[in-house]
């Protein structure tokens, strides 16, 4: 497939403010973050700016921007749709919330209440955009039972730098924003590790003699190309990345996905003052660059089964 710009900042922006929303809408309530306005201002803008512009940039992979809101009335049928309404159902209670914290520096009580209510929203929304990928039986890559687990645990984890690096920058003593990261760091990326062997591992399932139905009289092959020119399809569908560059793709996001956003979590629990807070926000920077690898490769590495219609042997 080919990784759309717009669709990889979608995916990584919006994730990490979904994830960094979920985790300040439970923490506030939780008394895991003191209630100041400028705390809440910072943590509050940041999550919904990377939701609006992730959001924003999305349709630009559209052939009519304008029309995409028409897309939110297919919620019954569409896992896209459904994302849509989600996303601006959840700006209500986020919207709420973040009023109640930066103008009041309250975070109980009913206001407790929104915060929750976004936290869920933000979950919600996430398991969507994941289930718009996860529920595609033509794309072997992304039809898949780890692709949800992966989508919510990086978003989850891209939020959970973000906070920690806004923590140190405001120099509140939270010691569970650095336990976070260095428990969900190693779960997520095991968890996409897992997901990279599946795909490694398992066998092809859709080949042109599976496709056509002739597989019983032998090997199928393609006499002529459907079109005499490339296609919207096989610009869309066809792209492909080498198995070598797959590999080294792989490598880099989990080194600055995984390795050095660790290394400097730990380091920021270990010093303190002014290198702490720049090792948690270079952990943050580092993790969106190995989560924004991560997705394109996710994109770049599916296969889509129409390409067998244009002479690919696999999907």
């Amino acid at each position: 497939m080919h990784p759309a710009l717009s669709i990889i900042f979608f995916t990584t922006a919006a994730g990490a403010g979904y994830g960094l929303l979920l985790l300040v809408g439970l923490a506030g309530p939780l008394g895991l973050l003191p209630p100041t306005r400028w705390l809440g201002f910072v943590l509050m803008g940041l999550s919904l700016g990377l939701i609006a512009g992730g959001l924003l940039s999305s349709t630009f992979h559209l052939g009519h921007p304008e029309r995409a809101w028409r897309a939110l009335s297919q919620w019954r049928s569409s896992w896209l749709s459904r994302e849509g309404v989600l996303a601006v159902l959840t700006f209500a209670p986020a919207g709420l919330y973040a009023v109640g914290w930066v103008f009041f520096e309250q975070v109980t009580g009913l206001w407790a209440l929104f915060g929750l209510l976004a936290a869920a929203g933000a979950a919600a929304t996430v398991y969507a955009t994941a289930m718009i990928y996860a529920s595609l039986k033509t794309i072997r890559q992304w039809h898949d039972p780890m692709t949800l687990p992966v989508y919510l645990l990086l978003a989850l984890a891209s939020g959970a730098l973000f906070l920690n690096a806004i923590v140190y920058l405001f120099d509140v003593d939270y010691l569970w924003s650095d336990l976070l990261i260095v428990l969900l760091l190693p779960i997520a990326w095991g968890v996409k590790l897992r997901y990279w062997r599946r795909l490694d591992r398992e066998p092809t399932v859709s080949t042109p003699e599976s496709a056509t139905g002739l597989g019983d009289w032998g090997r199928v092959r393609l006499l002529d190309p459907p079109h005499t020119e490339e296609n919207y399809l096989m610009r869309e569908m066809g792209f492909q990345v080498a198995r070598k560059h797959s590999v080294k793709l792989r490598r880099l996001a989990l080194v600055f996905g995984l390795t050095m956003p660790f290394v400097l979590a730990l380091l920021a629990l270990l010093t303190s003052g002014w290198p702490a807070a720049l090792a948690a926000v270079l952990a943050a920077a580092s993790g969106a660059l190995g989560i924004v690898i991560e997705r394109w490769l996710f994109f770049a590495e599916a296969r889509h089964t129409v390409m067998l219609y244009y002479g690919r042997d696999a999907a």
